[in-house]
């Protein structure tokens, strides 16, 4: 008679069944923290914009200077950070509320403004043009990795420079369902796109319940909040629409040319907008973000696939939910000039760190040459290495069924598993790759021995052959139209 361990429910353990990844303490955390407060208090930021200085002068806890350099309060910045919500949810033009950005929960999606892009019949790299946005947001509609839009790419051949943002919009409209970061001209550039949001949404106010999307606002480190950054900060807050406030220090040229420094950096530009908004109006749904890297010094290149910019960026995920705030943070993204090995591996990199940090917006998935070339087939690549990566993050489970004491039990030694039911009810928990290949070599051979290139191109014309996303009704692409004509129309004279 075969025996098998009495079932047993332990006392006093912890049992994670996710990795669990840190890189700063709470003590470096504080520091960090209590630096910034520093920074802000004594060496202050400038702003360039009338109605933002006002606030803050008008605050009782804020200084400012003749040269518009404005020093806060601790006690402004801690009170402000209290009234931040914990959580938002983004709504796609589907409906469907699909992305909770709470603590702990990661989301994928790509990045914008690129401008250029590499030809898909030719191998050219030109300039983008609308046509490149849609067929990225058709991909990105489809790929069930990616969870939000950016633009991945910039209208090049918009009408007017000034109404780029709108045209560009309405391409993301086109291609894909999915809830989206925009980046915009100015303020009235911000005010057009919720406009055309506000069509799906039902209205303002169900925008704020439901908003489709996220605005991406950067001030110019070190310390400086230009008047059109404010502009769409202001507005945004006003509104309550979702937005980051993402400095982008290169370390070494725009921060101190040491982690710890330029986190501390990118820290007091982002508390200086939390105050800010907390003025204008408490509680705005405000995310943190930042693209914090390195500049290389032989190549003065600001570089998007440094192993600095992962840890950095895990770094700022930890400081984010120690504040309590949601984070945007960079992943997926590569130095390579094409999608090769290199743009693999350092993709492969950010991803993982980024995941397994607990950031909430990954977005520059798919970027290579350092965020200035867009890439189709680094998506379809990109959505690959996220399925692996979301597999490792599952953990490993250890109840019951899973450590399987049962099972082994019953085939014994010389037995075999294939057969067994256990196998049958969990390889599909498995990864199953789509892209990678796993046949023996004989088999990739006869198969016509396809790379992962190869098989990536394959992969992505056969998306933008078949996959149409749902359609815009007649009316609702009537008013788009007319809001992007007027933008037009204004900006013409």
């Amino acid at each position: 008679m075969k025996s098998v361990m009495p079932d047993m429910q332990p006392m006093n353990q912890t049992v994670q069944e996710t990795p669990v990844f840190q890189v700063l303490t709470e003590d470096q955390i504080e520091q960090i923290y209590f630096s910034a407060l520093e920074v802000l208090e004594r060496v202050g930021s400038r702003v360039h914009h009338d109605e933002a200085l006002e606030l803050f002068r008008s605050s009782g806890d804020a200084v400012v200077g003749d040269d518009k350099r404005v020093r806060v309060t601790t006690s402004l910045v801690e009170r402000a950070l209290k009234s931040y919500p914990r959580k938002i949810t983004l709504k796609g033009r589907n409906g469907v509320r699909s992305v909770a950005l709470q603590k702990d929960h990661v989301y994928f999606g790509t990045g914008s403004d690129l401008p250029f892009t590499y030809d898909r019949k030719t191998g050219e790299r030109r300039r983008t043009q609308y046509k490149d946005i849609v067929d990225a947001a058709r991909i990105v509609d489809y790929l069930p990795n990616f969870d939000f839009f950016m633009s991945h790419g910039i209208v090049g051949d918009a009408p007017n420079p000034l109404t780029y943002d709108r045209h560009q919009f309405m391409a993301m409209l086109e291609g894909c369902t999915k809830p989206y970061v925009v980046t915009s001209v100015d303020g009235e550039g911000l005010e057009d796109l919720w406009k055309m949001a506000c069509l799906f949404q039902g209205g303002e106010n169900e925008f704020r319940l439901n908003p489709m999307f996220v605005a991406y606002i950067e001030p110019i480190s070190p310390l400086t909040n230009d008047r059109t950054a404010v502009e769409k900060l202001l507005f945004a807050a006003e509104k309550g629409i979702p937005a980051m406030y993402t400095p982008c220090p290169s370390s070494g040229a725009t921060a101190p040319a040491t982690i710890a420094g330029m986190l501390v950096q990118s820290l007091a530009e982002t508390l200086l907008a939390i105050a800010l908004c907390y003025l204008k109006r408490p509680g705005m749904p405000l995310i943190m973000g930042g693209v914090t890297t390195v500049m290389d010094m032989r190549t003065t290149t600001y570089s998007y696939g440094a192993p600095e910019m992962a840890l950095a960026s895990a770094a700022n995920t930890d400081i984010s939910k120690w504040l309590n705030l949601i984070m945007f943070s960079t992943g997926g993204c590569s130095d390579a000039k094409v999608l090769d090995e290199q743009a693999a591996i350092e993709s492969t990199l950010s991803n993982l760190t980024a995941f397994l940090s607990g950031a909430n917006l990954v977005h520059d998935v798919g970027y290579i040459d350092s965020g200035v070339n867009a890439s189709l087939e680094s998506l379809v690549m990109n959505n690959e290495i996220i399925g692996m990566v979301r597999q490792v993050g599952k953990g490993i489970k250890t109840d019951e069924a899973h450590l399987a004491l049962k099972v082994i039990d019953e085939v014994g030694p010389g037995g075999e598993f294939v057969t067994h039911d256990h196998t049958y009810e969990h390889w599909k928990e498995w990864f199953l790759p789509k892209l990678m290949d796993r046949s023996d070599w004989e088999t990739w051979n006869a198969e016509g021995a396809k790379t992962m290139l190869d098989r990536v191109n394959d992969e992505t014309q056969r998306i933008l052959d078949e996959h149409e996303p749902q359609p815009i009704d007649d009316n609702t692409r009537k008013e788009l139209k007319k809001i992007i004509d007027d933008a037009d129309k204004r900006h013409s004279k």
